[in-house]
């Protein structure tokens, strides 16, 4: 019986074992020109046990930022700084891959060079709701709609993007179409609006889905390629009328790449049965992140056991516990997230969480 603690080949390297580190903001980039730093350095090097580390959103741009002090990889600078990051964590023999995030409509222009512009949607349609800046919290604002003409640039920002990622040392990169941002508003019909090739029917919607993820194959290969989603989830005022279509129709379109892996949060109590039929669909490695969906500690890992998935990712519990595969073999203690620590600080919260050695 295959164990979440098996090695499972991934991108052509072996794994050490079948727990992956999910991606999670943590608003620390302090560097100049939003580069990350040492203690970034150090908290990724600390959780290096895991099989599979998965970075926090990085932007492809400046207009794809969407928090205060989120990292990018559009410099040379950004570049050289992830660097570091990826060398301390392939030393203790881990993976690491670079999720790349726009965040679309999700956003201000007080995060931005240029606070002239806006930001940038499949349609003009605000959320709902207020984002933390360092001016405070602001309202969101109805993005600018992007003509059929912009859209092979943006989609060149992922590609290139995705070029800087491997020229940083990742083994590859995770494209962000969940959670509300740029490409989880094309597939969405709340936020999506369009009457073009880009809109209205379920194909048009996973249009900018599909074209991302094929330019990223394209560029750095198809095995250092992942893709995350999350059906019916309604973070970042997302609204699906049929998600049950539209994530089957969008693996379908992606199963000819060879994609290095599909990663589904499971956001919404009830949609496992979306998770297995994607999981049919998809002949490619399943990282599965149980968000709400059943046990999020050792429990989860018999995830792995039932053919459910072949990686289980871990948020918040491998944020607070750097020696999660260990606690999970163990079946804890855990440590408590500090959730007031999560987003931006010192290194209280990021990088002083103990080990069962107490180190």
């Amino acid at each position: 019986m295959t164990t979440a603690f098996d090695p499972i080949e991934l991108s052509g390297t072996e794994l050490a074992n079948r727990i992956a580190m999910a991606p999670m903001t943590r608003s620390r980039a302090y560097g100049e020109g939003l580069t990350v730093t040492e203690s970034t350095v150090e908290y990724y090097s600390q959780r290096a046990s895991a099989g599979l580390i998965v970075t926090e959103g990085i932007q492809p741009s400046v207009q794809g930022q969407g928090y205060p002090n989120t990292p990018g990889l559009h410099s040379d600078e950004q570049v050289a700084a992830w660097r570091k990051v990826t060398d301390a964590v392939h030393a203790k023999g881990a993976k690491i891959f670079a999720q790349i995030m726009h965040a679309g409509r999700i956003g201000h222009p007080v995060l931005w060079p240029d606070e002239e512009r806006l930001s940038v949607a499949p349609s003009s349609v605000a959320a709902d709701g207020q984002l933390y800046t360092h001016e405070g919290p602001k309202d969101f604002l109805a993005p600018r709609e992007l003509t059929a003409d912009e859209i092979p640039a943006i989609i060149e920002e992922f590609a290139e993007a995705a070029r800087n990622a491997v020229a940083a040392g990742f083994d590859g990169v995770e494209l962000h179409g969940a959670n509300g941002y740029l490409i989880h508003q094309f597939i969405a019909d709340n936020t999506n609006l369009r009457t073009d090739e880009w809109g209205g029917s379920v194909e048009n919607r996973i249009r900018f889905a599909v074209e991302v993820t094929k330019a990223v194959a394209a560029a750095i290969g198809p095995e250092r390629t992942g893709l995350r989603l999350s059906p019916g989830n309604s973070y970042n005022d997302i609204a699906e009328t049929d998600p049950k279509a539209t994530y089957p129709a969008l693996v379908k379109a992606l199963e000819p790449l060879g994609l290095g892996y599909l990663h589904i949060v499971e956001m919404i109590p009830g949609y496992r049965d979306i998770t297995l039929e994607l999981r049919e669909l998809f002949s490619g490695t399943l990282i599965l992140n149980p968000a709400t969906e059943g046990p999020t500690d050792h429990k989860a890992l018999g995830l792995v056991e039932e053919g459910v998935a072949d990686i289980v990712a871990f948020g918040a519990l491998f944020l607070a516990n750097p020696d999660l595969p260990t606690r999970l073999r163990t079946e804890g203690p855990y440590n408590t997230p500090d959730t007031a620590s999560f987003f931006g600080g010192d290194d209280k919260g990021y990088t002083d969480y103990p080990t069962l050695s107490g180190s």
